[in-house]
This record gives C-alpha cells, sequence and structure tokens, in this order.
C-alpha cells in the first residue's frame, strides 16, 4: 500500500489517498494513540469513492473513533470498464428514458460488477488490517447493499453491516442474504422512486440474522435523514466497541 496524498482535515481526522497495486483509495483516520475498528465504506452500484456523500459518511464516521476505507474497485468510479458494462449501461439510460422495465438490465451488469469487485476489497482488507493504526474488528456501511451481502458471506472478519435499500440488488444477493448472520442495520426511504418498497421489505425479511433492525423514512432515494449517520454510529458502535 502505497500513500499518495495526506491532509488533516478540521476535526482531527487524518485523510490519506492511496494506491494497492492498481486500487485507488482512500484512509479516513481519527485522533486516536490506540489501534481502532475499521469500517468498509461502499457507495452504491460502482459509484466513485470521491462520492460527496460517501466522503461526509465517511468523515463523520471517522470522527467518531473509526478507521473508515474506501476504494474504486474493478469497474467502479474511474477505473476501466468492459465494453459489455458501457453498453448495458448505455441500454439502461435509454430503457429509463423510455419508461421501460430495467430489472433485466441491472441484473446483466450488476451481478458481474459485484464478483469482480469482491477481490478488490479482500485484498484491501488484509491491507488496512496490517497497518498499526488499525485493529478491528471489522464493519461494512455503504449503500452498495449487494456489495455487503456478497463481503459478509464470504468474509468471517465483518462483524456487522449497515446497509441502504437504494440500489438493485441482483437474485444471487437476494438468495445469498439468507447466508448473512451478521448484526445488520437496513435503512429504506419509503418513498424510493428507484428501489420498491416491497423489494425491499423482502430482502430485509431474508436477511438470516438473528439482530437485525429497519429504519424506515419517509422521502425518495437520496432524503435519508442526517439523524440516521448517528444512528448508524451507534450501531457500530454497540457491535464493534
Amino acid at each position: 500500500m502505497h500513500f499518495t496524498s495526506e491532509q488533516r482535515l478540521d476535526d482531527g481526522v487524518v485523510e490519506r489517498a492511496f494506491l494497492l497495486g492498481d486500487i485507488p483509495g482512500t484512509l479516513w483516520t481519527p485522533p486516536s494513540t490506540t489501534p481502532v475498528p475499521l469500517i468498509l465504506m461502499a457507495h452504491n452500484n460502482g459509484l466513485p469513492q470521491a462520492d460527496p456523500r460517501l466522503v461526509a459518511r465517511a468523515r463523520y464516521t471517522a470522527a467518531r473513533g473509526y478507521a473508515v476505507g474506501t476504494i474504486d474497485a474493478a469497474g467502479c468510479g474511474d477505473r476501466p470498464r468492459t465494453a459489455a458494462e458501457e453498453q448495458a449501461r448505455a441500454e439502461l439510460r435509454r430503457a429509463m428514458r423510455a419508461g421501460e422495465p430495467v430489472d433485466e438490465i441491472f441484473e446483466s451488469f450488476i451481478g458481474p460488477m459485484v464478483e469482480n469487485a469482491v477481490p478488490d476489497w479482500l485484498t484491501t482488507l488484509d491491507a488496512l488490517l496490517a497497518l498499526p493504526e488499525i485493529g478491528g474488528p471489522v464493519g461494512y456501511s455503504g449503500g452498495w447493499t449487494a456489495l455487503g451481502i456478497r463481503l459478509a458471506v464470504v468474509e468471517p472478519r465483518i462483524a456487522a453491516a449497515g446497509l441502504f435499500a437504494g440500489g438493485y440488488v441482483p437474485r444471487a444477493q437476494r438468495e445469498e442474504a439468507r447466508q448473512v448472520t451478521i448484526p445488520l442495520l437496513f435503512l429504506l426511504q419509503w418513498d424510493d422512486e428507484g428501489n420498491p418498497r416491497q423489494r425491499a421489505l423482502d430482502l430485509f425479511d431474508s436477511f438470516g440474522s438473528e439482530e437485525k433492525t429497519l429504519h424506515a423514512n419517509l422521502g425518495g432515494h437520496t432524503g435519508t435523514p442526517a439523524f440516521e449517520l448517528e444512528d448508524g454510529c451507534r450501531f457500530l458502535d454497540r457491535h464493534l466497541k
């Protein structure tokens, strides 16, 4: 892991950009003299790590005493996409403009994107846990619910997850949700125009976790209330500290 920049923010959090091979990422760490737990934070379905909403969540969470790491995994952010992925995205834009069904188009590229992203996230997890300022345990927080489900299934070091019901979850991950047994906090925007409410409720019901909490708020896709960020950190505190 090679750090390419570093800055100390007003709240004392240190923000560092890094490269891990060809994987670009950012790490936020709090002012602490002892190793802190790690949160992996991913944005929805391949949006870039520099997305302002992700950065705001990461900075807030780091200030609460966590190391927060995020990356642009394969096919995400500015990293190269295959011709098939680009074609699928173009077809998605066309179908949405025309008001046509889009689930099968999402299925055609989100499913492979999850599979391709997982190895990069696991490599990053290994590298971050090797840093002296990070001690674990590990949590996952982010809008990319499909990735969070897959990581929770294949990576036993992840001890808790906060998920947002705002993006398309492929059928494979909806089935895998039954294998997820870690504590969960699931956020749902009740009026999310792009995410059918009943499908999100069915997904919540599918999780195999004995401890799972659903927070539902009125409003559209980007209307998650600010207080949910604080509630999310309290959830992480219960399970990771």
